[in-house]
C-alpha cells in the first residue's frame, strides 16, 4: 500500500461522508424543528382534507393506498440500485420520502397552488387558466417545496449530503414521496367527483393512468432539480458548476410545465397523442445524461477508496473498473470473466468491502478483514 493511495482513500472518506450514521433527532438543530413543523403541518392538512369523508370514501382510499403501495416496490428496488456508490443511509432516504409525501404537497404545495391558480384565473381568464395555469404554478411551488427537503437534510446531515449524486438520489426519493401521496389524493378526488360510485374501479383506473405517467413524473423532476441545486451549492471540491446547476433546475421545471400543460401545448388536436411520448423520451435522455455527469465524483471516490486494496492485491484493476464504473465497464468485466453470476458476486463483494472501509474510517477492523477475506475467497486468491 502506497502512501499516496492511502491519503487519497482517507480524503475520499472525509469528502463523501460515506459510512457516517444518520441521526434524525437533533433538538439543538433548527433544521430538525423546521422539518417537524413541515411534516406536522402536512399531517394536520391530511387529516383536514381526508378526515370528514374518510368513512364514505374508504374503499377508494384503501384501494389507492394498497395499489400505490405496491407501486412503490419496483421504484424502491430501482433507486436502491442507483444508491450503490457512496450510498446514503436508509433513515436519511426515508426522511426525504416523508418530506416529499407529507410536507411538500400538503403543507406547501396545495395552499400555494390554490392561491396561484386563483391569480391566473383573474389575470388571464377562465380559458387561459384551464390551458396554462397548472403549468405556470406547479413547477414553481412544487419543485421548490420538494427541494426544501434537500436543504433541510443538508442541515441535518451536512457530512452525508455532499455531492450532486447525493442530490440526485435524495431528490428522487423526495419526488417519489410526493408522487405516491399525490396519486392517492387523485384517487380520492376521482371518487368524490363520481359521488362515491364504483370507488374500487376509480382507484384501479387512476392507478393505471397515474402509474404509467409516473415513470416521467415527480421522481424524475426532483432528481434533476436537486442535482442542479447541489451543483449550484458545490459542497465538495470541483463539484460546483452554477450554470450547469441552474440549467438543470430550469430543465426540471420546463419538463414539469410540459406535463401539466400538455393540452395547451398540443392544442387539443392529434398532436396530443404523440406529444406525451416525445416529451417522455426527451426527459429520459436528459435524466440519464444528468445521472452520468453527477456520478463522476462518486465513481472517483469509489476508486480512491479501493485504491489501497488494488495495491495490496485484494482488488484487481478490472474489478475496480467494474465496481466504480458504469454499465459498460460491468459488461466488460462479465465478458472478461465469462461468468455473469461470478462477476455480479465479485462486484457486490467489492462494494461490501468499500462500505466497511468507509465505516471504519480506513482502519483495519474485524468487519473490514472479514469483507476482505470474503472477496479473496470469491476471487480464489485467499
Amino acid at each position: 500500500m502506497t502512501a499516496p493511495a492511502k491519503a487519497a482513500q482517507l480524503a475520499a472518506i472525509e469528502q463523501s461522508g460515506w459510512g457516517r450514521p444518520f441521526r434524525f433527532v437533533q433538538p439543538h438543530n433548527l433544521a430538525f424543528w423546521v422539518y417537524l413543523l413541515g411534516v406536522g403541518g402536512g399531517v394536520l392538512a391530511v387529516l383536514r382534507y381526508f378526515g370528514p369523508a374518510v368513512g364514505f370514501y374508504g374503499p377508494a382510499l384503501t384501494g389507492g393506498v394498497l395499489l400505490f403501495g405496491l407501486y412503490l416496490v419496483p421504484w424502491l428496488l430501482l433507486l436502491r440500485h442507483h444508491n450503490r456508490f457512496t450510498s446514503q443511509p436508509a433513515g436519511l432516504l426515508a426522511t426525504a420520502f416523508a418530506w416529499g409525501g407529507i410536507a411538500a404537497p400538503f403543507w406547501i404545495a396545495l395552499p400555494a397552488n390554490d392561491a396561484l391558480l386563483r391569480i391566473w384565473s383573474k389575470v388571464g381568464g377562465t380559458s387561459f387558466a384551464a390551458d396554462w395555469a397548472a403549468g405556470l404554478t406547479a413547477p414553481v411551488d412544487e419543485e421548490l417545496a420538494k427541494a426544501l427537503g434537500l436543504v433541510l437534510l443538508i442541515g441535518l446531515a451536512p457530512r452525508l449530503v455532499r455531492s450532486a449524486y447525493d442530490g440526485f438520489v435524495i431528490g428522487a426519493f423526495t419526488g417519489l414521496g410526493f408522487q405516491v401521496f399525490e396519486d392517492v389524493l387523485y384517487v380520492y378526488n376521482g371518487a368524490a367527483q363520481t359521488y362515491g360510485a364504483d370507488q374500487v374501479g376509480t382507484a384501479v383506473q387512476m392507478f393505471l393512468v397515474r402509474g404509467a405517467a409516473g415513470v416521467v413524473s415527480h421522481a424524475l423532476f426532483s432528481a434533476i432539480f436537486c442535482t442542479g441545486l447541489m451543483w449550484v451549492l458545490g459542497r465538495v471540491p470541483g463539484d460546483r458548476d452554477v450554470p450547469r446547476g441552474v440549467l438543470a433546475m430550469l430543465t426540471a421545471m420546463v419538463f414539469h410545465f410540459a406535463w401539466d400543460d400538455m393540452t395547451g401545448l398540443s392544442g387539443g388536436g392529434a398532436l396530443a397523442v404523440v406529444l406525451p411520448f416525445l416529451i417522455a423520451a426527451v426527459e429520459l435522455v436528459v435524466l440519464f445524461a444528468v445521472l452520468r455527469r453527477a456520478a463522476r465524483q462518486e465513481r472517483a471516490w469509489t476508486r480512491d477508496l479501493l485504491g489501497p486494496e488494488v495495491d495490496a492485491g485484494v482488488v484487481d484493476p478490472a474489478l475496480l473498473d467494474a465496481v466504480s464504473g458504469l454499465r459498460k465497464q460491468r459488461r466488460a468485466y462479465r465478458r472478461h470473466l465469462r461468468a455473469r453470476r461470478r462477476s455480479r458476486h465479485l462486484v457486490e463483494a467489492a462494494r461490501d468491502l468499500a462500505h466497511e472501509i468507509a465505516r471504519a474510517d480506513g482502519n483495519d477492523t474485524p468487519e473490514v478483514e472479514h469483507a476482505r477475506s470474503e472477496l479473496r475467497r470469491l476471487r480464489g486468491t485467499g
